[in-house]
């Protein structure tokens, strides 16, 4: 008689770089270690979400400065202790007041230019923090900018992908943006990687920030630090930005960014935009945004059962694909910064239920090559659709976050907060890197390039016009059941932010996976859509996945039609994310191990 039998092996742990934290204190996730750390360090020190998550951004500046900077701007989705519905933080600046596509053709130009300083919308990130900081955080100013303050004084490691991005724009700053060339390279050389890397001009005028904080109430202190950037820093920009300098047309232009368009900029909180999925509330940012491309996409995927989505399959990523190809179409026919009226009136139609059905009718077995933007009863705008040459780039422009050759170059930064209350956000900043246009030399950063995003076409949506938001990529989101935050996550990268969300999506919400596995897995983006960014193109039936994808999945997808190009094992995404189960209290933390400098971080 056979004696007992021994248990069954236990089934393979998912593989995951790193274990999703957990606890109950408070969590935050970015891009960078050293700004999840002092946001971590803000949340132990007693100070809520939006504390934290202020101080953290700061960091970024200093820590990511390819990647993000004063003179850029940010999108955020977030809800309080006290309101769970969901709001954004549109802290995208405006285009200039002479900003119009008259002038830009009085210069010879037939698009926005990708790096220079008429390419800059008002920066509205520095403005929008100091903004939350006052009505939703409870710190002093000072002690918000100190983190920042100590790592642009005493420097932060150059990652080695900060050296690539200043390899690129070495000649370039040299030849033409000497005050550049004397901040980031004051050795005449590029650092080496790792090497400690500062920036004490930007640590000045933190201070100044700090030290200009006056008044009898917290709220008060933080209103004069906002009133001396947009008035004394804002006059020091717009001087610089006058004069002629080397933009990415070879063209040398100056900037018509002015004191007075920093003063019409006013940050405040919008009302999210919401579908669902799979049960669970999807919140973003509104058309002036890419935000719904998500939302779009999503609402088309619930039209199919789960074996046609697994992002594992090749079934699933084409179904994806398509998906987002649809959905973008749609940005570039409709999405832009319209009145509130006519934005309720455009999204009404593009969520509809019959639209996403009709949709997701459209999805065939084979990749689609067109440019398929939906009837929603409006005249569709199509842009000029050039295909992208792999081999263009220019110095200093777009925000490639993944080229042919599977490296990762610098585009945008991220981080989440949740605390202990249930104060909860997600931020996406951006621009203003380093590459943008020159450094202004008093100030320590340079002007952001977001006006490249809009077209100088009257007909246009996103058509660039004074005072009007250019439509920007960042793409932050928030999770709720049952109305209350669940999860704030995002991503750098470009068009491929809510690309890549919405594979995590897929994973965690119909496959159940865990966040730092659904991170970690295998990712995937298409071309086949208008690039955001200078020159404008696009790569019909374009797909970028890693190759750490199964190899009969990838010659299956290309069995479909899909122009498969197989990047780097680890290219693909920054995503990161914080849970909270507004249940029990319990918090989670994930974040992307590519590249190796986001982390989470909490208890």
């Amino acid at each position: 008689m056979p004696g007992p039998q021994p248990p069954p092996p236990l089934p393979a742990a998912p593989f995951t770089t790193r274990p999703t934290l957990r606890g109950s204190y408070g969590m935050c996730a970015s891009t960078h270690w050293l700004a999840s750390a002092a946001a971590q360090s803000v949340l132990e020190r007693g100070g809520n979400a939006f504390d934290a998550a202020t101080a953290g951004a700061f960091v970024l500046h200093v820590a990511e400065p390819h990647l993000n900077g004063p003179g850029g701007d940010l999108v955020a989705v977030l809800a309080t202790a006290a309101e769970s519905r969901p709001r954004v933080l549109a802290g995208q600046g405006h285009a200039p007041r002479r900003a119009t596509i008259n002038h830009f053709r009085s210069e010879g130009l037939d698009h926005v230019p990708g790096a220079g300083a008429l390419a800059a919308a008002v920066p509205g990130a520095v403005d929008s923090w100091l903004w939350l900081l006052a009505e939703h955080g409870t710190w002093e100013l000072a002690d918000i900018l100190a983190y920042a303050i100590h790592y642009a004084e005493h420097g932060i490691p150059a990652v080695p992908q900060l050296v690539r991005v200043l390899a690129t724009v070495e000649d370039l700053f040299r030849a033409h943006w000497p005050t550049s060339h004397a901040l980031w390279m004051p050795d005449g050389r590029v650092p080496r990687p790792y090497e400690t890397v500062t920036n004490p001009v930007y640590a000045r005028t933190l201070r100044r920030l700090s030290t200009a904080a006056g008044g009898s109430t917290r709220q008060a202190r933080v209103g004069a630090a906002r009133r001396m950037w947009r008035e004394d820093i804002a006059s020091a920009v717009a001087d610089f930005a006058a004069t002629p300098h080397r933009h990415s047309s070879g063209s040398d232009h100056a900037g018509v960014i002015t004191a007075a368009d920093f003063a019409d900029f006013r940050p405040g909180l919008e009302p999210a935009v919401t579908a669902t999925f799979r049960g669970t509330t999807v919140a973003k940012a509104g058309l002036w945004s890419q935000g719904p491309v998500l939302l779009q996409a999503l609402t088309m995927l619930d039209h199919f059962d789960d074996a046609r989505i697994d992002p594992s399959t090749a079934e699933g990523i084409h179904t994806l694909t398509e998906a987002l190809k649809l959905a973008m179409a749609d940005r570039e026919a409709y999405y832009g910064h319209l009145d509130p009226p006519a934005a309720e009136s455009v999204l009404r139609r593009l969520l509809a239920p019959r639209y996403s059905k009709e949709r997701a009718g459209l999805i065939g077995p084979a990749a689609s090559t067109e440019f398929r933007p939906g009837d929603i009863g409006l005249t569709p705008y199509t842009p000029p659709l050039p295909t992208r040459s792999p081999t263009h780039r220019a110095e200093g422009v777009g925000e490639p976050t993944v080229q042919h050759t599977g490296h990762m170059r610098g585009d945008t930064c991220h981080i989440d907060v949740v605390d202990r209350w249930g104060n909860i956000i997600s931020a996406t900043p951006s621009g203003g890197w380093l590459q943008s246009s020159p450094a202004v030399p008093d100030l320590g950063f340079a002007l952001g390039t977001r006006l490249q995003m809009t077209w100088l076409d009257d007909r246009a949506p996103s058509r660039l016009a004074p005072g009007r938001r250019p439509r920007t990529t960042l793409t932050p989101t928030l999770l709720l059941r049952e109305g209350r935050p669940v999860a704030a996550l995002g991503t750098p990268g470009g068009d491929q932010q809510d690309q890549w969300q919405l594979i995590y999506l897929v994973r965690t919400l119909a496959f159940g996976m865990d966040p730092q596995e659904a991170i970690d897995a295998p990712s995937f983006h298409t071309t086949a859509c208008l690039s955001s960014f200078w020159p404008r193109a696009w790569t019909p039936g374009g797909l970028v996945i890693e190759e750490r994808a199964d190899e009969e999945v990838i010659h299956a997808l290309r069995r479909r039609g899909h122009d498969v190009t197989v990047s780097g094992p680890w290219s693909e995404g920054r995503l990161s994310v914080v849970t909270r189960d507004p249940d029990s209290g319990a918090l989670q933390a994930a974040a992307n191990p590519r590249g190796a400098q986001g982390y989470a971080a909490g208890r």
